[in-house]
């Protein structure tokens, strides 16, 4: 079970929003890149954001270039899982890849500051401020074992494969 805060996002939350390309001479250097995560949508967030707390958006999180360094200071920053609308299909990808779970629901019902309540196994969302429970689909256990692991280079570095049986 993750549990934190809510940082409400909007619709079409781009990579270049996420990872602003004025920065992606960092890339090389994560943690100082990650000092600017979300900056031009929310300047106040890399100060606010806490280990356990959550990103929530609209429709269509993570559009534009597949830029893999997105997810990653997401994750870097403390964020336990990201709930939106829909998300782009590269950055889901990239997501699980490196461990970030993205769950997809009706994220209308959660406001800026709610505490949530996340049980990936269930494809629960509860909203612990609201009383309210969204769900989401359920994760492939291949899916939660890459999480689980904290992504796809230490799943396959400890499994060698992929067992989907």
């Amino acid at each position: 079970m993750l549990r934190g805060r809510a940082f409400k996002f909007g619709d079409n939350i781009s990579t270049d929003d996420i990872t602003p390309g004025r920065w992606f001479h960092l890339r090389s250097n994560l943690p100082e890149l990650a000092k600017h995560l979300l900056e031009d949508v929310n300047p106040d967030f890399v100060s606010q954001v806490k280990p356990g707390d959550f990103i929530v958006a609209g429709r269509n999180f993570g559009l534009g270039s597949s830029r893999e360094h997105a997810a990653v200071i997401i994750k870097m920053a403390g964020v336990s899982a990201i709930v939106a609308k829909s998300v782009a299909r590269i950055f889901f990808r990239n997501a699980i890849n490196v461990g970030l779970p993205v769950l997809i629901c009706d994220s209308d019902k959660i406001e800026d500051g709610d505490e949530l309540e996340v049980d990936l196994k269930g494809g629960k969302v509860k909203n612990v401020t609201t009383g309210s429970e969204l769900t989401s689909g359920k994760f492939p256990e291949v899916m939660l074992s890459i999480i689980d692991e904290g992504g796809l280079i230490p799943y396959i570095k400890k499994h060698k494969d992929f067992d989907i049986s």
